[in-house]
């Protein structure tokens, strides 16, 4: 393997200080411009590149950007990193993607590994077990910028990106209540998360308003296993006439115990989900869902993010609307 030119090889060659080799690379005005030539030329023949980790040390700044999500295994964060992941390429930015496994000590491990590496922002999604998002906030205030999506902090004093989370709980809601279903399952994910809080209000809300005399059972498993267990319990006392899951892993157990009890959809049972899109398609009948759309979020987190990187200090917290797609489920 052929070593890597440096700046002292350069000079070494020819027969100029390291620094007037750095400043001619640099194109600084003090130097002449028959010595820049020179310098690179000689850079060029030598496969000169210069070292990233120290412009880093010497600038404060990097062109990565860092992706903290609870997990990649996730239809929703899937397609939000991928559209970041595209704007960033078109603005001359990569990406470093890391996973806090719903962790708040390997969320801590990560932000700090984000910090060695100088990202030059951080979009976060936190964790279930994050309840101080002070860390994150002391990162923003060093002129990193932070973005947190999907999952975010109670507090007003960050940049967000969120989905209507209350809009979807309404709309689901409703969905229920126009297909005249008056016992209801509803599998919400850990209730500790804001975003599980505004839909669940949401939801409760709207089901006493318009139908105070529907029976609703609220349980709150975070995975499919779990959601698989609720649902199989509640088939052995009081049988429910619909299913409404938060979130794509929730679906995934609730369609496992209906295709294990051979039930169907929506004669036996009805079904309706919140989700990124994807999962609802791969059933027959395809579920009715109110869409969260990752890949848009994307789009919106990486506009702010750019804004901040550009000098907009303006805090503030962007929505993206959601909507029901009809399927044959409910």
């Amino acid at each position: 393997m052929i070593q890597q030119s440096t700046l002292k090889k350069l000079s070494e060659v020819l027969g100029l200080s390291i620094s007037t080799v750095s400043r001619a690379l640099k194109d600084h005005p003090d130097i002449s411009e028959k010595t820049k030539t020179k310098v690179k030329e000689l850079a060029v023949a030598m496969e000169y590149e210069p070292n990233s980790y120290a412009v880093q040390l010497r600038t404060k700044h990097n062109n990565v950007l860092g992706i903290l999500v609870p997990t990649i295994n996730n239809f929703f964060y899937d397609s939000f990193i991928a559209a970041v992941e595209d704007e960033a390429r078109l603005h001359g930015y990569s990406v470093l993607i890391m996973q806090s496994m719903d962790k708040l000590q390997i969320e801590s491990s990560n932000l700090n590994l984000f910090r060695k590496n100088m990202v030059a922002g951080l979009f976060v999604s936190i964790s279930i077990e994050t309840e101080d998002p002070t860390p994150f906030i002391k990162l923003n205030e060093l002129k990193t910028p932070v973005i947190f999506f999907d999952r975010v902090p109670e507090t007003d004093a960050c940049n967000k990106v969120c989905l209507a989370d209350a809009e979807t709980g309404r709309v689901a809601a409703e969905a229920i209540i126009r297909k005249g279903k008056n016992n209801v399952l509803a599998l919400f994910g850990h209730p500790h998360l804001s975003i599980t809080k505004k839909r669940l209000a949401a939801f409760k809300e709207t089901m006493n308003r318009l139908a105070p005399d529907t029976k609703v059972r609220y349980a709150f498993p975070e995975q499919a296993d779990a959601s698989r267990l609720e649902l199989l319990a509640a088939l052995e006392h009081d049988k429910p006439d619909t299913v409404f899951c938060m979130g794509d892993l929730i679906l995934i157990g609730v369609m496992n115990v209906i295709h294990e009890k051979k039930l169907r959809v929506p004669q036996d049972i009805s079904v309706i989900s919140v989700s990124n899109g994807f999962l609802p398609g791969l059933y027959d009948p395809k579920i009715t869902h109110v869409e969260t759309n990752g890949y848009k979020l994307g789009k919106k987190a990486f506009a702010q993010m750019l804004g901040c990187l550009q000098g907009n200090t303006t805090v503030e917290e962007v929505f993206i609307e959601s909507a029901l797609v009809e399927g044959g489920s409910i």
